[in-house]
């Protein structure tokens, strides 16, 4: 697999698995079979309505023995929110997926109110957490 540096230190995957449109079993089917592959980056998003099964697929890989520092997982923050609101679904999602931290936070689109979101992800950024 190929990797490409960014300015954080990390390397993310130059191929991932876009989950967009998978749902239920057949995300979970799809995404076990990616990591059997050597797939290691995901990409989701809040509107896809399927992190709670990318977490199931996650923790299948992770008890298969892949170490959790050899995933890229991204997700999407989805709705113009508050800094609270932000924080919360942060949060939601992290519970959602199963992990501490994802590797990638984006705004899905540009926001009314992307500054207040910015502001709540620099926050979990500095806890470690995204």
């Amino acid at each position: 697999m190929q990797y490409v540096g960014l300015n954080n230190k990390l390397s993310m995957p130059l191929l991932g698995l876009g989950t967009y449109g998978l749902r239920g079993k057949e995300c979970e089917k799809v995404l076990n079979l990616a990591f059997e592959l050597g797939y290691r980056l995901v990409d989701s998003a809040q509107m896809y309505e399927n992190e709670k099964q990318i977490g199931f697929s996650i923790d299948t890989a992770l008890k298969a023995g892949i170490k959790r520092e050899e995933l890229f997982i991204t997700t999407k923050l989805s709705h113009s929110m508050s800094y609270e609101q932000t924080l919360k679904s942060i949060e939601d999602s992290l519970n959602k997926l199963g992990l501490e931290y994802v590797d990638l936070l984006l705004i899905h689109s540009p926001y009314s109110q992307a500054l207040q979101m910015y502001k709540a992800m620099e926050e979990f950024y500095k806890q470690g957490r995204n």
